[in-house]
């Protein structure tokens, strides 16, 4: 088993040793020794800092992804935690959808003012809406 200090480990994830630090503080990783004052972490490590760089893109907490490690610190993730996530990021996405159709309406509408635009002022209002209540649905996107 070949041990990496954390600058090492630093270097091939691209992961910055405080990060790291903070990952072990938090419980998210295990240090097995020390060379000086550097800490040395075995090869698994790559594969927790894969999995809670993922995790982070993904949108889970510390604390979650934490839970997704077994005590012997392999994954052992939840499919029901995993499938709440992903539509969670669907929401997000249809979301997102419809900011940037908007965006672009405004941005090619020929109206003199966006105001003078009725379809400007339907995203408006269904926009207002879909804050005020989040299981309003996304209305179709505008169309040029």
């Amino acid at each position: 088993m070949k041990l990496q200090d954390i600058s090492e480990i630093s270097k091939v994830t691209g992961i910055a040793s405080s990060a790291i630090r903070h990952y072990e503080e938090k419980g998210l990783l295990v240090s097995v020794g020390r060379r000086g004052l550097r800490r040395l972490f075995g090869p698994e490590v790559l594969d927790q800092l894969a999995l809670i760089t993922l995790g982070r893109a993904a949108g889970f907490s510390l604390d979650e992804i934490k839970e997704m490690f077994g005590a012997d610190g392999r994954p052992a993730l939840s499919r029901a935690k995993l499938h709440d996530k992903a539509r969670e990021l669907d929401h997000q996405i249809e979301r997102l959808s419809g900011l940037r159709d908007m965006i672009r309406h405004v941005a090619e509408c020929p109206a003199p003012s966006h105001m003078e635009c009725q379809r400007f002022q339907k995203l408006l209002r269904v926009s207002t809406k879909a804050r005020q209540n989040p299981s309003v649905k996304r209305q179709p996107s505008p169309t040029k």
